[in-house]
């Protein structure tokens, strides 16, 4: 298996910050935290098998779709050394407009 290094876009970053900001509102930094922890980490392991998830070029080319506790979607790229996580939609947000 090839290792990838594993990079969030600033959309992504800015995603994770306002997941943050509306878990952390409605239940608390003890329960926000360990959330994004997780999505984190999940993102980081994409560093082998890079190429999961579901490839969906007819929203855009090369993107790739990975699901998250059911609650996040994880829109990604994968190159040849690098797996870039785009954007992080929480819920029922459309992503599929979000990414055309």
């Amino acid at each position: 298996m090839k290792r990838r290094e594993v990079t969030f876009a600033p959309e992504a970053k800015d995603d994770l910050l306002k997941l943050y900001d509306w878990i952390a509102e409605a239940g608390g930094p003890a329960v926000a935290l360990p959330y994004l922890e997780r999505i984190e980490a999940y993102c980081a392991g994409f560093d082998l098998a890079s190429e999961r998830g579901t490839k969906r070029d007819d929203v855009r080319r090369g993107l790739r779709i990975a699901g998250f506790e059911r609650r996040v979607t994880i829109a990604f790229t994968v190159s040849d050394a690098r797996v870039v996580i785009l954007r992080v939609f929480y819920g029922g947000q459309d992503w599929q407009e979000a990414l055309r």
